[in-house]
């Protein structure tokens, strides 16, 4: 049977933007200081997660002919898209030095890596700052 290649389930493909609701109860429990340094660290690390692993974003995987990567939807800023070799090759970027600075230079190659990019930063800041004492008042 062919589908049309939307997500279908119980969220009808909204549940890979849980991040974005995550996001946005970590802002809030960083505007209201009820919420102890054990939430903020939680919802930091769910952030952090999604944009690794889950958020939707584009491949940039190298590929020959093309200065600009491969543009299929994938999942995740170190994740590639549904060929098996470019989850290889965006591995391999991260550890291979020389790579290191192509990998960086397709977190910010457009709007939705850009965005995904900057709530990892924050995220992973916010959760650093959450587990510094006396930073968190109360």
């Amino acid at each position: 049977m062919a589908t049309s290649g939307a997500r279908s389930g119980r969220f009808g493909g909204l549940g890979q933007w849980w991040g974005v609701l995550a996001g946005a109860l970590l802002i809030a429990a960083w505007i209201n200081r009820a919420a102890g340094p054990v939430v903020i660290i939680t919802l930091s690390a769910a952030v952090l997660l999604w944009s690794f692993f889950q958020a939707p974003v584009t491949c940039a995987a190298p590929v020959r002919g093309r200065d600009d990567g491969c543009r299929n939807n994938a999942t995740g800023i170190l994740m590639g898209c549904h060929i098996h070799q470019h989850r290889w090759q965006k591995l391999k970027m991260l550890i291979l030095r020389r790579r290191v600075r192509e990998f960086c230079s397709g977190l910010f190659s457009d709007g939705k890596a850009a965005l995904v990019t900057l709530a990892a930063v924050g995220s992973f800041l916010s959760g650093l700052v959450a587990l510094i004492p006396g930073v968190v008042v109360h």
